[in-house]
């Protein structure tokens, strides 16, 4: 029987009925359950604040280091001349827009 194709509905009655059909042991240790829950209750809880800042610090100095790389890239890097002079934005803005529709016009002329 191929277990890829078996119904696992079918496979989960048959297993159901199979462990009613036996009795439960009775070799569990004296108080088992009672050490299992004292071991579990003698965890911390989990502080999600606490975790989140131990990961933010973590991360305090890799974002340092990359600002000081980007500082000190900035600082030396030569300054270019501009390329023409600074214009008025809000025409530079009014030619990029109208682009399209000035070179249509040239052309269809």
């Amino acid at each position: 029987m191929n277990i890829g194709r078996m119904n696992l509905a079918e496979l989960h009655k048959k297993l159901i009925a199979a462990a009613r059909t036996r009795r439960p042991a009775d070799h569990v240790p004296y108080t088992f359950e009672k050490r299992i829950m004292a071991r579990i209750m003698s965890q911390p809880a989990v502080d999600a604040w606490m975790v989140w800042s131990r990961g933010l610090w973590r991360a305090v100095a890799p974002c340092v280091m990359v600002m000081l790389l980007f500082v000190a890239w900035s600082i030396f890097t030569p300054a270019q001349p501009p390329a023409r002079a600074a214009g008025n934005l809000s025409q530079d803005f009014e030619n990029t827009m109208f682009a399209a529709v000035d070179q249509d016009n040239n052309s269809n002329q």
